[in-house]
């Protein structure tokens, strides 16, 4: 089977944790701070916490933000349900935004007409989580713009897309955003095997999401209420959680830094070739703004069903017959039962509809062969009769 997707590690990887596992730290010692600052830097911002998942960082950059109860959080559709439960798990509401039918992210023209409308009925919403989906980043100019206009928080949800730019610069410097936050699952572009990272240009949130993802506890004099008991006394000031990153898991990391460029060019290669591989088959390949330097983490087609005998469906089981792992992302988190019961309907957001009842993730990583896309290809060829 040829995965959609799958990591890359190197001897040097496991040179990196081996060293980590006869050192004196397993866990807060001095990896973690390292590929933060290696990530803050090869990005281009001010500050970087590294903790268990994006998921982790989602919710602890929603909460440094506050939000919280009586507040509103808006994504796009089309991502994994985390871009939206972050919400939920501050007791804030959720709703969506339709998405843009060539990117497939969130739209900014349908951001503004939401926005419009809010605003009327006073329901505006405190934080705007765009998705960087398959690791092209989302019109930030524009989504900045907006927030400046209607006072609402941006965080960039850039699982997807470290690696990649924005008009020339790295996603992750917070140019048009107050915090973005990085993947590192091991299909993800680089990898801790699970972790995430969390990043701003803000001293303040940095404080806040550095005291929450440790349990709400600080070391610092400044911040605690009265004077020390003794060089052991620590004080919980706030609720916070264990999100923490491990040695092992930022070591990793450090070393797949390394070949990050490496990586994102590899992609960008094989991007290329699927584009002129399937030029003559009746799917839509991957569109790319020209302000857009994708990660290309996912490699998404969309099925051109009106001039093929097949189904959606009959096409990603042949597929998987064939030994091509192809994967969907994602199905739209308003359709899921949870949301459903809130109130959201399928025809609530037709865009992502159309997306989802088209799109197909073919395999897309860094060792991928020529000799294995060619096999991809071949497949879609079989079971599109082209």
């Amino acid at each position: 089977m040829i995965p959609y997707g799958r990591q890359d590690i190197t001897q040097a990887d496991i040179d990196a944790v081996v060293e980590v596992l006869q050192s004196d730290f397993l866990t807060q010692g001095p990896m973690v701070p390292l590929f933060e600052q290696r990530v803050a830097e090869h990005v281009g911002a001010s500050h970087a916490l590294a903790v268990n998942s994006a998921t982790s960082a989602l919710h602890i950059a929603c909460l440094a933000l506050g939000l919280g109860p009586g507040d509103r959080l808006w994504t796009t559709p089309v991502t994994f349900v985390a871009s939206a439960n972050c919400g939920l798990y501050c007791g804030a509401e959720v709703d969506f935004v339709d998405i843009d039918p060539r990117t497939y992210n969130l739209c900014p023209q349908a951001l503004e007409r939401k926005l419009e409308q809010a605003e009327r009925e006073g329901t505006l919403p405190k934080v705007v989580v765009p998705v960087h989906l398959c690791g092209q980043p989302c019109d930030m100019q524009a989504i900045h713009a907006l927030a400046r206009r209607y006072s609402f928080k941006v965080i960039e949800d850039a699982s997807h897309a470290i690696g990649g730019k924005y008009q020339g610069e790295f996603i992750g410097n917070g140019k048009y955003s107050d915090i973005t936050v990085f993947s590192f699952h091991p299909v993800k572009i680089i990898t801790t095997a699970e972790g995430g990272m969390a990043l701003t240009n803000d001293a303040e949130l940095a404080n806040k999401m550095a005291l929450l993802r440790s349990h709400g506890i600080t070391r610092d004099p400044q911040q605690m209420t009265h004077e020390a008991d003794g060089s052991w006394y620590y004080q919980q000031i706030d609720l916070g959680f264990n999100y923490r990153m491990t040695e092992l898991q930022a070591a990793l990391g450090v070393s797949q830094m390394e070949r990050l460029d490496e990586y994102i060019a590899r992609r960008h290669h094989l991007a290329a070739r699927y584009n002129d591989l399937l030029a003559a088959l009746p799917v839509t390949t991957p569109w790319q703004h020209p302000d857009s330097y994708s990660g290309l983490h996912l490699y998404v087609v969309r099925l051109q069903l009106e001039k093929t005998t097949q189904t959606h469906r009959q096409v990603f089981e042949s597929l998987r017959e064939q030994g091509i792992g192809v994967n969907l992302h994602y199905i739209p988190v308003h359709t899921q039962p949870y949301y459903t019961r809130m109130g959201f309907k399928s025809e609530d957001f037709p865009l992502s509809m159309d997306y989802y009842q088209e799109a197909i993730s073919i395999p897309m990583f860094q060792t991928m062969s020529e000799d294995q896309q060619d096999k991809v290809v071949a497949a879609l060829k079989k079971v599109l009769h082209a």
